[in-house]
């Protein structure tokens, strides 16, 4: 059983998801307007928040990126939107799965058990030092150097994924499955993207490389450069 945060501004809709969601076991709470949702999912704390995008007060991509700046909560969103572009740019946001509407209650239960299961067992609290570099993943911290870094949380996951895995060569289809939890692959330059933010607060640059190692042709690999 996990404790569902719904937010859906159509009661018709919330109604009878709310309703198909306990039937399968789960305990389901509501709400009806974006800032409703981030007050609940801040102060309840769910185990996952399914997030309709048509909301009242808010789009709903915007409170999904507020709601990624102070938690780590699976969303799963749901969207009337299914070309591959829209996909992408909302699980760059920080989604974690989405459903394309009209949808089952039965269809968003087995989304949300798999991706209860997905981020279980991706989930450690082991903190991780690469040379001068550390990261928390209890706190969210990242330093370097002694000076703390300022990572957005998908910018962090993707530094923590790779300082775990320090000297491997890791590619970019296995970020985007482990980290953006895109399953049928998604567009490199997403990656290519966020590595390229990553080396600049890092002080560095892909023509002069100091932790983060591009291996042409296979991915990237994370290093002590000590």
């Amino acid at each position: 059983m996990a404790n569902v945060l719904l937010v859906e501004d159509d009661a018709t809709i919330r109604t009878a998801l709310m309703r198909g969601l306990r039937e399968r076991g789960h305990a389901v709470s509501s709400a009806p307007t974006a800032l409703d949702g981030l007050r609940q999912a801040v102060s309840e704390r769910p185990d996952l928040v399914v997030l309709d995008l048509g909301l009242p007060d808010l789009d709903g991509t915007e409170m999904l990126r507020m709601l990624r700046a102070v938690s780590r909560v699976p969303v799963i969103v749901a969207t009337a939107r299914d070309g591959d572009a829209e996909m992408v740019r909302l699980l760059d946001a920080g989604a974690d799965d989405y459903v394309v509407k009209p949808f089952s209650a039965a269809q968003l239960d087995a989304r949300v058990r798999a991706v209860l299961r997905r981020t279980a067992d991706g989930r450690t609290d082991a903190s991780v030092t690469v040379g001068g570099l550390r990261l928390d993943p209890r706190s969210r911290e990242a330093v370097l150097d002694g000076a703390p870094l300022d990572l957005t949380p998908r910018e962090f996951d993707l530094l923590h994924f790779l300082a775990a895995r320090s000297g491997e060569v890791v590619t970019k289809r296995e970020l985007l499955t482990e980290v953006w939890q895109v399953p049928y692959g998604g567009a490199d330059k997403t990656v290519d993207v966020h590595l390229s933010w990553l080396r600049r607060k890092l002080g560095e640059t892909a023509q002069e490389p100091r932790y983060l190692q591009t291996v042409r042709g296979v991915g990237v690999k994370l290093v002590d450069p000590t």
